[in-house]
């Protein structure tokens, strides 16, 4: 279990949980605008931690922690991921995880097997643009499709977020987003921030009014729509 950074206390990751965030290194997509180029692109040569050293510590904060984020990267990569969910729920955490929903198999066990409270799944783009907004050319989206249909299916907590760019993400774009997804528990739209740590240079956000006009597109196909990172 290579686990690349540790974040021990934050109220932004887990909705409604004082929680502590694990992040995994590899990822079987190049989302050209990723914030987390090194966990994706250099995991290898990135420094690790020990798994045992970050569960110690959460050990000891399991009376002031409610939950765990476990993010990346894509975290279903990891072949001790189940491992270290189990480790956590021993402790009695509510886990978190995020994913881009390439691994429907896995997601359909951790969930029967009661190891995850909450998925926030990726939603890259309209299927039409997914290839290139993912950074993978000639992508199949049947596995993507099958991990909406299971989360849509209502079986745990989850949410649906898709990070908002201004040269790959339009008005239609959200039309087609909403149609697939309809009737989703929550979607959000995050918008894009620029870090020193990104997988291509020269994107940008759009503008609050823009990102306020996606929501009222979207509004009539999902529970609830909301933004984030727009002040």
């Amino acid at each position: 279990m290579k686990i690349h950074g540790f974040n021990k206390l934050t109220l932004l990751d887990y909705p409604g949980h004082m929680a502590a965030t694990v992040f995994l290194g590899g990822c079987n997509m190049r989302c050209p605008f990723c914030h987390n180029a090194s966990l994706v692109t250099r995991a290898a040569s990135q420094p690790t931690l020990p798994a045992e050293e970050v569960l110690n510590t959460l050990f000891r904060r399991r009376h002031l922690l409610e939950g765990i984020c476990i993010t990346g990267g894509e975290p279903t990569l990891n072949p001790g991921l189940t491992d270290f969910i189990r480790q956590l729920k021993s402790y009695d955490f509510k886990v978190k995880l995020d994913t881009n929903g390439t691994n429907p198999a896995l997601l359909k066990v951790l969930v029967q097997d009661g190891l995850i409270d909450y998925i926030a799944m990726d939603i890259k783009n309209s299927k039409a643009k997914y290839a290139p907004t993912s950074g993978i050319a000639g992508l199949e989206l049947d596995k993507i499709e099958e991990s909406v249909d299971f989360l849509l299916s209502g079986l745990l907590d989850y949410e649906l977020r898709t990070t908002i760019v201004k040269e790959l993400h339009t008005r239609e774009d959200m039309r087609s987003i909403g149609e697939w997804i309809a009737g989703a528990k929550a979607y959000y739209l995050q918008s894009y921030q620029a870090s020193g740590d990104i997988i291509e240079p020269g994107f940008n956000p759009y503008p609050k009014e823009e990102l306020e006009a996606f929501t009222a597109i979207l509004k009539p196909y999902v529970n609830r729509i909301s933004l984030r990172g727009v002040d």
